[in-house]
């Protein structure tokens, strides 16, 4: 393409970016007047929230019950449709029912919108027509702010999906955060891939207390020797009174090569170690070694007692880089 058709593109996908993104200002502004009471609804659910739309509507619920999911709400996506033809049995007393429409009038909607006023389900609509069908239904309504679609034809929906995407996530963002959710708890529902790594504890990547190379301050250089060489660390903790009070490392054992044999191990110890806390994320330790150039950490408890080993190999492992 010559540089005109491409300044053309350019020029289109900002307009869609500038008219989209204004979009989501104007409802930042403006939100939804049942907003506050839609999320002390959802806090309040015993059962799943379910969500429900059709055509684009409907990948927009799905990727709505997937964020409320991940982040503390149970939560499904039921397919109108299939709800007509027995999936209405997944919709039950106790659940809350986020249904999505555009216009408002989507008629593939018909049998929830039935189904939740016998069976008395709290119903929230997300739609741009505040007077349609589903709204005049719905317990709580969460009225898009009017918008053109970015399309040139103004019919493909583009604002409209982003706008209720958008709102989605403020829903479940601030369903999130007034349930305390904490990393620890996102964790739980992303233990795969690179973000349940990041998420890791040092409690779970770390070696237990019988891998641990443990020597006294008056231990043989010899036997602490056998004691790293058998563990494999390449490391060695010195523990007086059931506490850490030092480490010896390769570092410490070639500058001490003069007299090593005749030495004890708390001679040679490096005194007043860096050490961690089960608790602290893996990803924190790792920063750590990384600061300081060391390979290995010893893991304490709150007395100073110590109960694992972390080494840079098992972060790297556990694909946390």
């Amino acid at each position: 393409m010559d540089k005109t058709a491409n300044q053309m593109i350019r020029e289109t996908a900002a307009r869609v970016l500038r008219l989209e993104g204004q979009a989501v200002v104007d409802m930042a502004e403006n939100l939804p007047a049942d907003f506050e009471a839609a999320v002390a609804a959802i806090l309040e659910v015993e059962g799943r929230v379910i969500l429900s739309g059709i055509g684009k509507s409907g990948h927009i619920a799905r990727k709505i019950s997937s964020t409320l999911a991940s982040t503390g709400t149970p939560s499904a996506f039921v397919h109108p449709a299939e709800a007509s033809h027995g999936d209405l049995g997944m919709v039950m007393p106790g659940d809350l029912v986020i249904l999505i429409s555009n216009s408002g009038e989507t008629a593939e909607l018909g049998d929830i919108v039935a189904h939740v006023a016998r069976f008395s389900i709290p119903m929230i609509g997300i739609s741009r027509n505040n007077q349609s069908t589903l709204m005049q239904a719905a317990d709580w309504r969460l009225t898009l702010p009017p918008a053109s679609e970015a399309c040139i034809i103004g019919m493909a929906p583009t604002t409209s999906t982003t706008l209720t995407l958008a709102l989605g996530d403020a829903l479940a963002v601030s369903v999130m955060e007034r349930r305390g959710f904490l990393p620890e708890h996102f964790r739980t529902f992303h233990p795969g891939g690179k973000l349940g790594a990041q998420l890791s504890k040092v409690a779970q990547l770390m070696h237990g207390v019988e891998e641990l190379p443990l020597v006294h301050p008056g231990s043989a250089m010899g036997d602490t020797l056998i004691e790293m060489s058998e563990k494999s660390f390449g490391i060695a903790g010195v523990v007086e009174d059931h506490k850490l009070v030092g480490v010896i490392s390769d570092g410490d054992l070639r500058r001490n090569m003069d007299g090593l044999m005749e030495r004890k191990a708390g001679d040679v110890a490096t005194n007043s170690p860096r050490s961690i806390g089960p608790d602290m994320l893996a990803a924190e330790a790792m920063a750590v070694m990384s600061e300081h150039k060391i390979t290995a950490l010893f893991v304490v408890d709150d007395s100073g007692r110590p109960v694992g080993l972390l080494h840079l190999h098992d972060c790297l492992r556990a694909g946390i880089a």
